[in-house]
């Protein structure tokens, strides 16, 4: 069953279950979806990849949000927000740990050569392709910013 399946049973369950936030985040993925779809010189159908990095980035996109407000003060619209990024997180594979992304980026940096700063584009390619839907790239850049220096 593809993701966007997935989310099409979900989007029905939260409708039977009259669940307004899942619904809203919900709609907004699958509205993501269907315009990488529609875009063009796209292909009809998305690679598994593809869903995983637009799910991210409505996740991303929410948790941004809630930042700007919870720094203004404004818990109540911070709320709903992050409400939204938890339903759209139950459709992305389980997160890795800072210590298994440390792992992965040591043994790219061992595998590519990598002596310093200057290496970092290099690694952090490897690495991303790696971790696609695992880890979020502000915490690989990190890590391999410690590594590096």
């Amino acid at each position: 069953m593809s993701l966007q399946q997935d989310i099409m049973g979900a989007l029905k369950a939260a409708m039977k279950a009259k669940d307004q936030t899942a619904l809203t985040a919900l709609r907004a993925v699958k509205s993501a979806i269907l315009l990488a779809q529609t875009e063009s010189g796209a292909q009809a159908e998305l690679t598994e990849e593809q869903e995983l990095k637009i799910l991210q980035k409505q996740v991303k996109q929410r948790k941004d949000s809630a930042a700007v407000y919870l720094d203004q003060g404004r818990e109540d619209l911070a709320a709903p927000e992050l409400a939204e990024a938890e339903v759209i997180s139950q459709f992305l594979p389980e997160a890795l740990g800072e210590d298994a992304i440390k792992e992965v980026v040591v043994r790219v940096i061992a595998n590519v050569g990598a002596q310093g700063m200057k290496d970092m584009g290099k690694v952090m390619g490897i690495v991303s392709k790696e971790l696609a839907g695992k880890a979020d790239g502000k915490t690989i850049s990190n890590i391999v910013k410690q590594q590096l220096s």
